[in-house]
């Protein structure tokens, strides 16, 4: 296999997970999306890469709550 079946884009990733290619790379560069490696200015993701939960939302915020016992 070719490394260009095996990886994608910011962009590509954003199209697949129904978000901006920005918050792709800023959940990249927390480390949140597991295997993305940044390669000069550009990040690379496997593309068996699941998209990463938003803990900016309301369910993502009550779920961290229930865990922490809040």
């Amino acid at each position: 296999m070719s490394l260009e079946t095996e990886l994608m884009s910011t962009k590509k990733a954003a199209e697949l997970w129904g978000i901006t290619a920005r918050r792709v790379q800023i959940l990249c560069s927390k480390g949140l999306v597991e295997g993305a490696i940044k390669l000069d200015r550009t990040w690379i993701i496997p593309k068996g890469s699941a998209k990463p939960v938003d803990g900016r939302t309301r369910a993502a915020k009550l779920n961290k709550n229930r865990e922490a016992g809040i």
